[in-house]
Order: structure tokens, then sequence, then C-alpha cells
């Protein structure tokens, strides 16, 4: 029997993707144009104010990037024609009603046109503003959701989630619902979706009738996401807001095919386009930075805890992938999960990582901007967060507090030397805690679904090896030392000091 094609099931279709300005958004797009430019249209939702302006986004902060430089190569002088034809930008806004599409005709053009529609949109800023992550990792999934329902020839919806919803839980997190059952069972309890925005809407017309600065409010804003976070369970406003998503998007989604990829710490391009890409600081990555650069010394961390990493360009082929293989199967496969990750089948433990990491940093070391090298040394470990802060409290404010005794006076300089090592040890360990999740993570997370998936490919698609996404084939010595790190320096951190030295 003559195999089906992934390529050929992608030509001529119609796909909206939200989010497409983010990392894995953007991966996606250049692998869909690159392996199939007979693709039918991409409709790329982007926050803008109008038409021109949303393209305007689109070419700088996604066709312009040197991610699209094997693609630009590729066509030649027929790029931009080639873009025009086939990318159309799209001004909207998951937060609001429509995704944020204005104009009856061309909502209704793009219900009776779209058939495959890939959710990325999210803002995952840790400790970010409650009202924000509400409004687009939440609420956002519904009004895509909506959307989706219109749209008259769908095929299949793809919703991109975090692996760490699980967080919490030990041992090997399933590839179902199970990690949300609590909080399933509070939000049919109470609506959380009118109790968690009355509350911020409270707050804010608290603050506003304060007089409040902007600052003070982002503050109030972070601080009050933080604190519903953990009321629930969740160590930070991300995962909590992605956790509601997902519990809302199982008891919306009605009978529309959909898809739920949760992905794992998400690092570098392995192959495609080419090997390193990477656009801003991800989770890991700002710790190798901070790390490269000297502020890193300690970290509360379990060296035998796994550290879950996940090339992009694996996950945009998983992607692709499960979209292909569980269009338009409801019945069969009513809300496929997949865990995209390494942790169960190529783990690599933290202590690997923090070798790798000083090893590197130490043969490739940053610079002053004198151009003297700054040495670093091995990140040291502390398994709880009790015994970090402990360590902080010593290295930190210990001095300061026998200098306080034997100076009864403590004069000004000393007072404000004092508060300010306080502040930052408060910050300190609100980073630990935010970060906690990754660094003291007990779980594993299963990707039966994923290897299920992966030979159902391999079997029944004779071009499944263009998508690879078996992590099997890494080498992570070989991929953070020549790959990755390399790539975060090249990609991010050179751009980024070049961007504040222009500032």
């Amino acid at each position: 029997m003559e195999l089906d094609s992934i390529l050929g099931y992608l030509e001529s279709k119609t796909i909206l993707v939200t989010g497409g300005t983010g990392l894995l958004g953007m991966v996606f797009v250049e692998k869909i144009l690159r392996v199939q430019p007979n693709i039918g249209k991409l409709y790329l939702l982007i926050r803008a104010s109008d038409a021109n302006s949303a393209t305007h986004r689109m070419r700088n902060e996604i066709i312009e990037k040197e991610l699209f430089r094997v693609l630009r190569e590729k066509w030649g002088t027929d790029f931009e024609s080639f873009i025009s034809e086939k990318v159309v930008a799209i001004p909207g806004d998951v937060a609001s009603a429509e995704i944020g599409v204005k104009g009856f005709e061309l909502r209704e053009r793009m219900c009776n046109e779209i058939q495959i529609i890939l959710h990325f949109a999210a803002t995952v800023d840790f400790d970010g503003r409650y009202d924000i992550a509400l409004d687009v990792n939440t609420f956002g999934v519904l009004h895509v959701l909506s959307f989706a329902k219109k749209c008259l020839k769908l095929e299949m919806l793809v919703h991109i989630s975090t692996a760490y919803v699980g967080v919490g839980r030990i041992g090997l997190i399933l590839e179902d619902s199970s990690p949300m059952d609590e909080l399933r069972k509070e939000i049919t309890k109470s609506d959380l979706k009118v109790l968690e925005r009355n509350m911020v809407v409270e707050k804010l017309n608290e603050l506003k009738a304060q007089n409040a600065s902007e600052k003070v409010i982002t503050n109030k804003m972070k601080d009050l996401g933080f604190a519903r976070s953990k009321l629930y369970g969740w160590p930070s406003t991300y995962l909590f807001t992605k956790a509601m998503a997902e519990v809302y998007l199982e008891q919306s989604k009605g009978n529309l095919p959909i898809t739920i990829i949760r992905t794992a710490t998400v690092t570098s391009t392995y192959k495609e386009p080419f090997p390193g890409w990477l656009q801003g600081y991800r989770t890991v990555d700002s710790l190798i930075g901070t790390f490269w650069k000297g502020a890193l010394t300690c970290l509360p961390m379990d060296p035998t805890a796994v550290l879950d990493l996940i090339p992009v360009d694996m996950v945009a082929n998983s992607i692709i992938t499960a979209m292909v293989v569980n269009a338009n199967k409801y019945l069969e496969n009513p809300g496929m999960i997949y865990h995209v990750g390494t942790s169960l089948r190529n783990p690599i433990k933290m202590s690997e990582w923090t070798n790798f990491m000083f090893q590197y940093c130490t043969k490739n070391p940053w610079l002053y901007k004198d151009g003297i090298p700054i040495k670093v040394e091995k990140l040291k470990m502390f398994t709880t967060m009790a015994a970090f802060r402990s360590y902080m409290q010593i290295r930190y404010m210990l001095p300061l507090e026998v200098l306080k005794f034997l100076n009864k006076e403590f004069d000004q300089y000393f007072q404000e030397l004092y508060a300010n090592y306080n502040r930052k040890i408060t910050f300190a360990m609100r980073l630990a805690e935010i970060y906690r999740p990754f660094t003291l993570y007990k779980g594993i997370f299963d990707d039966t679904n994923l290897e299920k998936l992966r030979r159902i490919a391999t079997e029944n698609y004779r071009d499944a090896e263009i998508f690879n996404f078996d992590p099997r084939c890494i080498d992570w010595e070989d991929y953070l030392m020549r790959t990755h790190i390399p790539g975060l320096r090249k990609h991010v951190m050179i751009k980024h000091s070049q961007s504040q030295s222009r500032l």
C-alpha cells in the first residue's frame, strides 16, 4: 500500500498562526515555507493597530530574521514575491474577542478559508503581570477556541502548552489532564474566569484611585499573580495561567479536533535551518548568560535531577507531524496530549549541564568592557530552598549583623547597605522560587503518546524523516558545547550587548 505524505497533506492548506513573532512560532513558519512552498496561505495574527503596522512587524520581527537566511538564499530575487504571495499579516490580539480581527468581511474570509490553527501566542514571563497573563494565556485560549468554531473547514487546532503545568508532582508525569485535577474541581466549584478577572479589575481600580505610578501598578499586578498562583499550587503566574487555559480548553472544545503540545524547556535549533539559532533568553539561557558574566554563583538545584531540554526545530517537527496525523480524527483521538521533551528517553542531569556550562565559559570567557576575561567558578548547588536561604543570609547579611552589633549607632551608610542587601536577598529568593520547578524538579515527562506518534508517522508517511523529533539522537555534550551555547552567544548575548551599548 502506498504511504501517505506529510508534505502532500500540507499542500494548498490555509493555516492561521498566533504568536508568530515568538521563537517556536517563527521556527514553525520558516519550516513550513521551506519544505512546502506550495502551502496555500499562512495567516499570521500580529498585535498591531492596522494592516500596514502588522505587515511592518511581520517583516521586521519574523521574515528579516537570520532564521530565514536559508529560505532567502533558496528563493534569491524571488524571495519577496514568494513571501507576499504566501504570508498575510493580520492585525489582531488573542486577548480580545474575535481574536481582535476587525472587519466582518475579513473575518468571514478567514473563517471560510482556514483549515488549521496553530495557537502559539503566550506571555512567558514567569513573574509577569497577572492581568496580562490572564488576558493572553487563559482568556486568549477561549477567544481562539471561539474563533475556531466559526471556521467552516477546520481540520485541526493545535494548542501549545508547557509540560510544567504538571509541576508539583513527582515521578512519571503522564500525557493527560490529571495534573489539573484539583484546579478543575476549583473551576467547577466556582467560575475562576469571573473570580480572577473581578479581582484584577478591583485591584487595578484601587491602584488608579490612589494615583499609583505605572511601576507600582506593575509590581502590584506581579505580586497578585504570584499570590494567586501559590494559592492554587503553582509557583509562577505563567504556569498557573497556562494550566487554567488547558482546563478551559478541555471543557469548551466541543467536537473540535484539538491537539495539545506540552513542551519542555525549549533550546536552540539542533539542525534546521542551521544549528544553534535562538531568539531571546529562554529559561536556562538566562542562567547561562548570568553565570558567564560572573553574576551567578549559587542556585537551589539538585545535581541528580533531570533537566528536560528540547531543541526548537524538533518541537516544530513534532507539531507538524501531530497536526497532520490527528487532523479530522476527533472520534479516534479526542484531544490528544503530547509531551515533547527528553527527560524520559535521553535525560541530562543538572550536574552534567552545569559542568558543560562551566567548561565552556572557562574555555571561552566573557570579557569585561576593558577586555579582561571574567573568571567563573563552579556553581554552588543547594538541594533545598532552606539551605539556599541560609547561605544567602550568612554570606550577605551575617557580616552586617556582626557590624551592627559592634557599632551600636550603625551609621546611615550601613543602614542603607543593610536594607539594600535585604532587598537583594528577598528578590533572589523570589527568583529562586520561580525557577524551582526547573532546578529542583523530581518529575519525568512521559512521552508514550509522542513515541506512538513517531511510530505511526514512520510506518505510514514516506517523508516522516523530514520531520525528525527523536531526542535519542542528541549528544548533549556535543550539542551544548558546539551548538547551543555558541548559538546563545552569537544570536542573543552579543546582540543584546550591542543594543545596550547603543542606548
